[in-house]
């Protein structure tokens, strides 16, 4: 173990992983948020949702997904839910699951802001290479 805390490369790579992360997140939520009025967070959980057929995702699941607690999640489901995206539903199997599902809003909203996503994405990922 001794040899991989003293390998530069290692830690080199690291930190290009950390700047390439933070580069992307910031030219997308600086995109996301002026044109679209999402955040990165918010714009992931419709990019998941619409790809979604049928009922929507059970939110334990998309927790996962999107790297964020269920707690960060609720709180962002919960702001889309404000705003009219997405809706809340019960599982019928199992009544302790809660899906997220996505309102026609949403679907729009998704639907405007995804090639501004993408852009993004081609521009700072192209560039990162």
């Amino acid at each position: 173990m001794s040899a991989t805390r003293e390998d530069p490369k290692l830690v080199g790579r690291w930190r290009e992983l950390l700047d390439a992360h933070a580069r992307v997140t910031c030219a997308l939520e600086q995109a996301l948020e002026h044109e679209h009025s999402l955040g990165v967070s918010e714009f992931e959980v419709l990019d998941r949702l619409a790809a979604e057929e049928g009922e929507g995702r059970r939110i334990q699941d998309l927790a996962g997904e999107v790297h964020l607690s269920q707690s960060a999640l609720s709180r962002v489901v919960a702001r889309l839910e404000a705003d009219g995206l997405v809706h809340r539903a019960m599982c019928k199997e199992d009544r302790r699951g809660v899906f997220a599902c996505l309102t026609d809003a949403g679907r729009d909203r998704h639907a405007a802001a995804a090639p501004t996503h993408r852009a993004v994405l081609a521009e700072t990922l192209g560039s990162a290479r």
